[in-house]
């Protein structure tokens, strides 16, 4: 029995904290259209920089890597791709642009989630954009070479009806507004996740769609702070919500509550980054006014490039100057020199 399924709904009882949660998430989300009215110049920067951090972050979730200068200039479009992590990293820039730009028009269905798959793998050999044909499942992998399964996912031939019903209860609770968003966006995605659609990418396809189901609810933070990013950094807690939510989901047993509180404390901490980068533009004019306020925020050591997506509408040249001026002034000091430089204050 999938999450979504109305018997499976009804038994959900939300406690206090986790209500509290939602209203202080929907708090947020009616602050979003104050900042972008007031700091355009400021958030046009941080879409820059979250897109290149999500195409880095969800690839290397999954092993797929390259040097961060490519990436770079693989989604600025300065260069094309070499290899095949490269190929992937611009297939997943290319659906997460689409979705930047055309989200109010693209519907969530399965020609949708399909096409996005075959986007992924457009620059790879890989035949994509189908629902898997052989069976699969989730495992883990141990120090001798050898596997466990961790979750025994749907059956090849059972695919295509489990996202038929998945999407079609989705839709419907959307249009009739029975349950709250940020209830039936993570229902969605774990199901997602359980079904496993595809022989690879579900991971990625995954996140690209939480990205789409989110702003299609009004939720856009995702559009300026990296929600694959946040969910790399706390990749422990990501993988360890999911299997504790997994455990009884054929049967329609399993505790979707693990799942739920990782993916709104995912979602929190998204918005508080958030107004934390545009609140400190709102309050400080002056450009060294906010690189200073930024590294005051700063507990461990930090770099220049932290230092950089800390001030996205800040040259590095301005960063190095302010650096060098509070070095000289005895208030932080270098722990290194060249790229792995950190910086500490005194």
């Amino acid at each position: 029995m999938e999450s979504l399924e109305s018997k499976y709904l009804k038994k959900l009882k939300f406690d206090s904290k986790m209500l509290k949660t939602i209203h202080v998430l929907g708090e947020y989300k009616g602050k979003e259209e104050l900042y972008t009215r007031q700091s355009p110049d400021v958030l046009e920067k941080l879409l820059e920089s979250a897109i290149v951090e999500s195409t880095e972050a969800s690839n290397r979730i999954e092993g797929v890597t390259a040097p961060h200068k490519r990436i770079e200039n693989i989604v600025k479009e300065k260069t094309k791709p070499r290899n095949r992590p490269e190929q992937e990293i611009a297939g997943y820039k290319d659906v997460l642009n689409l979705i930047h730009q055309s989200h109010q028009n693209i519907p969530l269905d399965e020609n949708v989630i399909l096409q996005f798959h075959s986007m992924l793998y457009r620059y790879t050999t890989i035949k994509s954009g189908f629902w898997k044909k052989v069976d699969n499942a989730i495992v883990d992998k141990n120090p001798d070479g050898s596997t466990t399964i961790r979750f025994q996912t749907v059956p090849a031939k059972d695919t295509s009806n489990y996202m038929k019903k998945t999407i079609t209860l989705y839709n419907k609770y959307i249009e009739d507004e029975i349950h709250d968003h940020l209830i039936l966006v993570p229902l969605f995605i774990f199901d997602f996740l359980c079904i496993h659609p595809f022989k690879d990418g579900n991971g990625r396809i995954a996140r690209l769609l939480t990205l789409l189901l989110l702003y299609k609810c009004g939720y856009r933070v995702g559009k300026y702070i990296s929600l694959e990013r946040i969910i790399e950094e706390s990749k422990d807690s990501y993988y360890d919500s999911l299997i504790a939510s997994s455990n009884g989901w054929h049967q329609g047993e399993h505790n979707i509550f693990p799942w739920l509180d990782y993916f709104h404390a995912m979602l929190l901490a998204a918005y508080k980054e958030f107004e934390g980068r545009v609140g400190v533009f709102k309050r400080t004019r002056s450009k060294t006014g906010q690189i200073i306020a930024q590294i005051n925020r700063f507990i461990k050591p930090f770099s220049i490039s932290e230092l950089e997506k800390a001030c996205p509408n800040v040259t590095r040249d301005m960063i190095r100057k302010v650096l060098r001026d509070l070095r000289d002034a005895g208030k932080i000091k270098s722990t290194g020199i060249g790229r792995n430089a950190k910086w500490k204050k005194v």
